[in-house]
């Protein structure tokens, strides 16, 4: 680490988390500063190289401009998005303008200016990125875990300060259903909130009724109700799924992706490996079990629905909750429908939609 550093860098994968960190270091350092010309905030958002010229000349001109009477002076340049691996990051005109800022950076007096930079998403094999590594005082903010307990304290906060209470199940489901951007939890979360009002609950139901799926999420209602147990919830949610939707090939990989999760589920707690059960787990039981079964999995720790040990505990203490509807057995039957049904739908693509409701009712119809 180089000494005397001149500048601050923040960085990661989630622009909304990299903003809130950054935003909380701009408020610290400019705390008592009256003067707002000595406050500047920078947009680092460029859509063509020029506009790249135009932000860094910009921000070159903050920092060697004084404070109006001779006080401090803090500059954000902020939601920079040229680092990242796209066309205009890529750009030889970009790589050279980084090498220019790299310069400006270098040449900041002691003291003169408090100078942040907060950059989403980013290349890490960037020449500029390993430096500010090297020369800046370095932040990376982590978008998964520590991302998901910070989302989870803001929930929380949010709801107190509102006299709203939120059961952890439901901020789970609310985390899965936007699949974890921090951006869209932070406005769901203000939408139930003002729904339940003073003194109110939201709880599971809630969620799955009020907050739309996104990405992914799209199958997550047709998958939750099918680990429901309950057909008639599972043929509507199919029905729903195929009025918006003609493909069924995500959605049967949302349900073999969800089972081989149950399976492994239903195994560590018949074998009494697993004690814990909804909604989540004893302290430290995951990782102790992790450890004794890590020869049977891969040695890295990419999310992977193989290996359930890579899992959020939370949401493995969502499936829980359903595990005791099915023995192993049935499960395992479910593998052998979910690929009778994916031969069925390669035969006859327009009828998807019968292929896996009769599928559910194989499945889910009285025994």
């Amino acid at each position: 680490m180089v000494a005397n550093l001149k500048f601050s860098f923040i960085s990661g994968d989630d622009e909304f988390l990299v903003n809130e960190k950054a935003k909380v270091w701009f408020e610290s350092k400019s705390k008592g500063i009256t003067e707002e010309l000595s406050k500047e905030v920078i947009d680092g958002r460029a859509n063509n190289i020029e506009e790249v010229r135009q932000i860094i000349e910009k921000f070159s001109e903050g920092i060697q401009t004084q404070s109006l009477f001779g006080g401090p002076k803090v500059i954000w340049l902020k939601a920079v998005n040229f680092l990242a691996n796209s066309q205009i990051g890529n750009a030889k005109g970009t790589l050279d303008l980084l090498e220019h800022l790299k310069v400006i950076l270098g040449g900041i007096e002691k003291n003169s200016v408090l100078v942040l930079i907060s950059a989403s998403p980013i290349y890490k094999v960037r020449n500029f990125y390993k430096w500010c590594a090297e020369h800046s005082e370095f932040v990376t903010v982590d978008g998964s875990k520590a991302g998901l307990a910070q989302i989870k304290e803001r929930i929380k906060k949010s709801c107190s300060d509102s006299d709203v209470k939120i059961d952890l199940s439901a901020i789970q489901m609310l985390f899965d259903k936007v699949q974890g951007s921090s951006r869209l939890i932070s406005m769901e979360i203000d939408k139930l909130i003002t729904y339940v009002g003073k003194s109110g609950i939201i709880d599971e139901g809630l969620v799955s009724e009020m907050v739309p799926s996104f990405g992914e999420g799209d199958f997550f209602e047709a998958t939750d109700a099918f680990f429901s147990a309950d057909l008639i919830w599972t043929m509507d949610a199919i029905n729903r799924h195929f009025f918006t939707q003609s493909e069924g090939r995500p959605l049967l990989g949302s349900l073999q992706s969800r089972n081989r999760l149950m399976i492994q589920l239903r195994i560590l707690k018949d074998s009494g490996e697993l004690q814990s059960g909804y909604p989540g787990f004893q302290k430290n039981e995951l990782a102790n079990l992790s450890k004794k079964y890590a020869q049977h999995f891969e040695a890295d720790i990419i999310k992977s629905n193989l290996n359930i040990f890579t899992q959020n505990p939370y949401y493995l203490g969502r499936l829980v909750k359903d595990l005791s509807n099915f023995p192993l057995k049935r499960l395992i039957d479910f593998q052998i429908a979910f690929a009778e049904t994916f031969e069925a739908i390669i035969k006859s693509p327009k009828l998807q939609g019968e292929a896996f409701k009769q599928m559910a009712m194989r499945c889910l119809g009285a025994k």
